[in-house]
């Protein structure tokens, strides 16, 4: 007997694991004929196929609440949708380790998608053994880079399967040429971009410190587009630095893309990713790119450093040095660029998408 398919993701936001969930629920809405999404983040049904089932809780208030209340509202609905109808599959993009032990309690089959790497969730003893028995009660487990399946292969002793994050190469250069009223970035600048949620993960701080160190020997304009509990650290740091008229920081934007398309380079600072989407996006807009070679995702994109300029986690000193590299020899440096958008056929959405597809199938009717 064939599976109805719950899509379980508590709270969505504007950042990556958000696009791909979109793309993941519509793309299977076109195949299965019961596909089920449970979030609290009711405010953007209008995103979703008109096949699937939403469920969710009445008012917009409760996507106003933490993260951590969300995730407890969610598993309430998830475990309301298991009394109703055993007989499912679940796939969780959010709160996994909460799904997986529901899973072993109610008996349903479950499909863990990861999207960050075991880095920054697994110093904790206790933690990594609760992740380690876990990750044994789901069906499948899927990850989004071949470094991030290798990682968690060896240490949860384990079996993943690695599916890239599909890139939606045409939505990305339609979305990149609306309109903006934009006068911050300027000629003759190094005009750099930072798109991600301020939160200790991206490490914006070290970003900041980095320029900060050598705003007297170049001149730059630095744009921050992400929200988070980190915004006043960086605003802080931005005052004290008298840094103001060189950085900006804007907290609501949804379509990040004619600003990554006016900007000269993108630089992500991260401490750890899964696959991080803005890099592929970037790429997707002719930008160069300077990233942390951070766990996991940078490096396989930018093919060891031949796509990009990569630096080491949390070092502001050599990625200053890397960034006064670039504006040194920026033309020269745009081969790299070419050399990485030829590689981006192995992230196209059509083959991605398929494969998620094709691995979801096999437990349809287990």
């Amino acid at each position: 007997m064939k599976r109805d398919i719950v899509l379980f993701m508590p709270s969505i936001d504007k950042g990556g694991v958000e696009k791909n969930f979109f793309l993941i629920s519509n793309y299977l809405a076109n195949y299965n004929s019961k596909i089920k999404v449970i979030t609290i983040s009711k405010k953007f049904k209008k995103r979703f196929n008109r096949k699937i089932e939403f469920i969710s809780l009445k008012w917009n208030f409760w996507d106003k609440l933490t993260r951590r209340i969300k995730f407890g509202l969610a598993l309430i609905l998830l475990i309301i949708e298991i009394l109703r109808n055993k007989n499912l599959l679940v796939i969780s993009f959010q709160a996994n380790m909460y799904c997986a032990y529901l899973s072993k309690l109610f008996g349903f089959k479950l499909i863990i998608r990861s999207n960050s790497s075991p880095y920054g969730w697994s110093q904790n003893f206790f933690k990594k053994k609760l992740y380690k028995l876990g990750f044994k009660f789901a069906e499948g487990i899927i990850v989004n880079s071949i470094a991030f399946k290798r990682q968690i292969e060896n240490l949860f002793k384990v079996k993943a399967k690695h599916i890239y994050n599909p890139l939606n190469t045409s939505e990305i250069i339609k979305l990149s040429k609306k309109r903006i009223k934009f006068k911050f970035f300027r000629k003759g600048y190094l005009n750099i971009i930072s798109v991600g949620r301020l939160v200790d993960q991206k490490d914006h701080l070290t970003l900041l410190k980095s320029l900060n160190s050598i705003k007297h020997k170049i001149n730059f304009k630095l744009l921050i587009i992400g929200d988070g509990y980190n915004k006043l650290n960086i605003l802080n740091y931005i005052k004290n630095n008298k840094l103001n008229s060189n950085v900006k920081l804007l907290t609501d934007i949804s379509n990040p893309f004619p600003y990554i398309l006016k900007a000269d380079i993108l630089v992500l600072s991260s401490v750890f990713e899964g696959l991080p989407n803005v890099l592929l996006e970037a790429l997707t807009l002719k930008k160069f790119i300077i990233s942390t070679n951070c766990p996991t995702g940078p490096s396989e994109i930018l093919n060891n450093g031949k796509g990009g300029i990569l630096v080491p986690v949390k070092d502001h000193v050599k990625l200053s040095k890397k960034i006064i590299f670039y504006k040194e020899n920026s033309k020269i440096l745009k081969n790299k660029v070419h050399y990485a958008r030829k590689n981006l056929k192995r992230f196209d959405k059509d083959n991605v998408l398929k494969e998620y597809k094709k691995f979801i199938d096999l437990y349809l009717h287990k």
